[in-house]
């Protein structure tokens, strides 16, 4: 397949650990770098839920993400293009990723059983069963806006991409559950590799120059099949790769995948880490060799009231439910140490009480921190990485927690 150039990207590594594939790296994208490991919030309908992108430059992200199948659906790429795509519509002036929408295929497809392929980490929101079929061509579906046919294939997730704007464009792939087969999930892995391979012709027609693209590796739980879905990556002009597909049936499982499949991709090349956010998955991840990550979790458990915390402040778990009675006396801060706005000025006992008032702006403080937290998170990783004492303080962080 012949060459790609991605003259405004680049991805250089500059440390590897000792001890195992854990990296620092550095992104270079035409609305700016960042820094891995790092974390991609989810804007996923082109909004960040409960606070604005001023809110999140200021509690520390630097990457988004938002939603191919979404945003086709409503309010349609050739808006977005109207308004200038998404950096525009967004008020956001960093990279953003733009995910391809197999995953929605399957999970709002089969009404919302997205925890049938990350396992009992993320639940899918239950919008009703609208998957008719998947075909060769693409799939076929019910738009839950509005009950209109649609048809999602390789050539229009590309151009629906390329009208978005995002810097990051992934391929469309086709998502498979943990309890599949395995000869299903290797006729479905081989669909991925030709819908890949049509997205990847789709985009060298319109490449300028503006987008770099990844690709995705499949194949279940299995490892022969995941180490020729990383071949066929590795060997495809792609900038970049990211792991998708079942990752098992729990967390354990999950990391063996993970770590299984890392074995197999492309050294050189940014590797990113589809939907996967807790803490714990993280400090696995970067073991493993992960450049990025992305997930609904740190901001959609804000809204519920839980903010993210260091196992330390919680007993050994990674959150705080505020809606817990026992908060409402507590007039100290989330965190002692955390310099976000919510902690500066508000206490326990006050964002308990919002909750039980139905205040929204709970749900926006305890965002505010949840992103902080999670950009103070990776860091402290990459500090750890820069200082030559990741192992120590993964294993610290882990000692932490139950």
């Amino acid at each position: 397949m012949k060459d790609l150039l991605y003259p405004n990207f680049s991805f250089q590594i500059t440390y590897r650990a000792k001890g195992s594939l854990a990296r620092l790296g550095s992104l270079r994208t035409p609305h700016g770098s960042v820094e891995t490991p790092n974390f991609i919030f989810c804007a996923t309908k082109g909004a960040m839920k409960s606070v604005t992108t001023q809110q999140m430059r200021e509690a520390g992200a630097e990457i988004i993400l938002s939603n191919t199948y979404h945003l086709l659906l409503r309010p349609g790429g050739d808006v977005i293009e109207r308004w200038g795509g998404l950096h525009h519509m967004l008020d956001w002036q960093g990279p953003i990723l733009t995910d391809s929408g197999g995953f929605q295929i399957f999970s709002l497809g089969h009404g919302g059983v997205a925890h049938e392929i990350k396992g009992n980490r993320s639940s899918g929101m239950n919008y009703p069963k609208t998957l008719i079929k998947i075909e060769e061509e693409g799939a076929v579906f019910r738009s839950y806006v509005d009950g209109q046919l649609q048809r999602l294939t390789p050539e229009m997730v590309i151009e629906t991409q390329r009208k978005l704007g995002a810097d990051l464009v992934l391929a469309l792939d086709e998502c498979t559950a943990f309890h599949m087969e395995k000869s299903e999930t290797e006729r479905s892995m081989e669909r991925s590799h030709r819908w890949e391979d049509r997205s990847l012709a789709a985009f060298q027609k319109s490449h300028d120059g503006r987008q770099a693209l990844y690709g995705i590796v499949q194949g279940g739980i299995y490892e022969d099949l995941r180490e020729r879905s990383g071949y066929y990556t590795a060997n495809r002009p792609y900038f970049g790769q990211a792991i998708g597909g079942s990752l098992g049936q729990s967390a354990e499982q999950m990391h063996e995948v993970v770590a299984m499949t890392c074995q197999y991709l492309h050294p050189e090349r940014p590797t990113h880490l589809l939907g996967i956010g807790g803490a714990h998955d993280i400090w696995n991840g970067v073991a493993y060799g992960i450049d990025t990550f992305d997930c609904v979790h740190p901001t959609r458990i804000a809204r519920h009231g839980v903010a993210l915390v260091h196992p330390s402040v919680a007993d050994g778990k990674e959150s705080l439910n505020l809606k817990n009675h026992r908060f409402a006396q507590e007039d100290i801060p989330l965190e002692m140490e955390c310099p976000c706005y919510s902690c500066r000025h508000f206490t326990r006992s006050y964002l308990h009480y919002l909750f039980q008032a139905h205040e929204s702006l709970g749900g926006q403080l305890l965002t505010i921190h949840n992103v902080s937290f999670m950009a103070r998170l990776m860091h402290h990783i990459r500090a750890s990485l820069r200082e030559d004492r990741f192992a120590e303080a993964r294993a610290a962080w882990q000692r932490e927690k139950i």
